[in-house]
């Protein structure tokens, strides 16, 4: 706190005197002295109150407040070996802007851990704990630097509606809203309209926004409304164009976190390794038979599942691989937009997966109109349904693939968290509509 930031919201300095301002973390009362650690943002500082020295309205005052009470306090700084910052302040005045109720809902720096619906239905104070501060520290962090990759790379930022008259990929993880008195339904991707805007000249595009899915599935790793970090390029030879791309962005995202963000990796106890490339490639029957070796009973065109895939990350962590892909899923398992690969019951697709975690998928993509509309029958979709999207590839649509990565599970899984709940600052999933 003061030491670290001079003039600013919280710490202000005068002649001999400085004025802080904090939440009081805690109180000690010992007889003829008592001591008050205040804390902001940047971390802490003691108050010493030796009784003798203080005004008596002012030591009770103070020595009665509640903690996570919102003060500001006006005193003398003296050096101090006792406490982190070598120095202490000896309060003369204070202001109180805001006094905390009591007992507390939740303690911010109480040894015992709370449940995690405690710290989510109490999330304002759950976040003046410097570690889960450190975590959105770090996401936001990782925003910057996924918008730096990509615009090395020539990428420009769009945004996409998030209120659209039909999902990206059918069925029913749709969030319906009456528009006007038509239906309409929260995005659950950009990516018919990223594809569309493969048709107009901006050859790669990316977003970072929104979207929503109506899945009623509660686990650590599953939301409904989470933060997609979406790209698409157009020209491509093949989805290894797309891949390598990917590999720039991440590798430039792992690198920029552990060195710019090693003090915030620092307070979560992190230490941030940075994969290899490139990263290996693993194909979809490659990924069957070694999750069939290891007794998972998975038929030809089975999704691999939380299990299959931390079979897979368990045989590339003996390996000493973090980050790898999985290619050439089945044509039959991927939506209609995936490009068949002919001749084979496989796709032109990919996983990326990070310790055993999905956490991005994507790959080229039919640009052929007759052969996308043909696809979109066979998966039971209507193309007259898709009009709007299918107007961009009537007037030459080059070829094209792209991405979608959640940013939260990537977060969490870098991090180490054990829900990706803990990513997200205001979560919501099959129970959860507040705070």
């Amino acid at each position: 706190m003061a030491g670290k930031r001079k003039d600013s919201g919280s710490v202000r300095v005068g002649d001999g005197t400085v004025t802080v301002a904090g939440w009081v973390q805690e109180v000690r009362n010992l007889g003829g002295i008592s001591f008050i650690v205040l804390r902001d943002g940047a971390g802490e500082i003691q108050l010493t109150l030796p009784k003798k020295k203080i005004e008596p309205g002012l030591f009770e005052a103070l020595t009665t407040l509640h903690r996570e009470s919102a003060i500001e306090v006006t005193g003398e700084v003296k050096e101090s070996k006792q406490t982190a910052l070598g120095l202490e302040i000896i309060p003369s005045s204070f202001k109180i802007h805001s006094e905390a109720g009591a007992p507390l809902p939740l303690g911010v720096v109480d040894k015992v851990n709370a449940e995690m619906d405690t710290r989510l239905n109490h999330r304002t104070l759950d976040l003046r704990k410097p570690e889960a501060r450190a975590v959105f520290q770090i996401k936001g962090l990782v925003f910057e630097l996924l918008s730096e990759a990509c615009q090395s790379l020539g990428f420009v930022n769009v945004n996409t509606p998030k209120l659209v008259s039909s999902g990206a990929e059918g069925g029913a993880t749709l969030f319906g809203v009456d528009y006007f008195g038509r239906p309409a339904y929260l995005a659950q991707s950009p990516q018919l309209y990223k594809q569309m805007l493969m048709a107009t000249g901006l050859e790669r595009v990316y977003e970072i926004g929104p979207a929503f899915r109506a899945e009623p599935s509660n686990t650590n790793r599953h939301v409904t409304e989470f933060i997609s970090f979406d790209g698409e390029m157009s020209w491509i030879e093949s989805q290894d164009d797309v891949m390598d791309a990917i590999e720039e962005i991440m590798d430039h995202v792992f690198r920029g976190v552990s060195e710019r963000g090693a003090e915030h990796l620092g307070a979560l106890g992190v230490e941030l390794g940075i994969p290899s490339r490139p990263y290996p490639k693993l194909t979809y029957e490659e990924c069957l038979s070694l999750v069939r070796e290891a007794g998972l009973d998975l038929a030809d065109g089975d999704d691999l599942g939380t299990e299959g895939e931390k079979i897979i990350g368990d045989h590339m962590a003996s390996k000493g691989v973090d980050m790898y892909w999985i290619v050439e899923y089945p044509e039959e398992a991927k939506p209609f937009y995936i490009m068949a690969k002919e001749g084979t019951p496989y796709s032109y697709s990919f996983d990326l997966d990070y310790k055993g975690q999905e956490i991005s998928s994507g790959g080229q993509r039919e640009h052929r109109i007759d052969v996308l509309e043909g696809r979109m029958r066979d998966k039971g979709l209507d193309p007259a349904e898709f009009d709007f999207y299918l107007e961009a590839f009537r007037f030459g649509m080059p070829p094209h693939g792209g991405w979608g990565i959640g940013v939260e599970r990537l977060v969490t899984k870098m991090l180490g968290l054990p829900n990706v709940r803990e990513a997200i600052l205001f979560p919501r999933d099959l129970t959860r509509l507040t705070p």
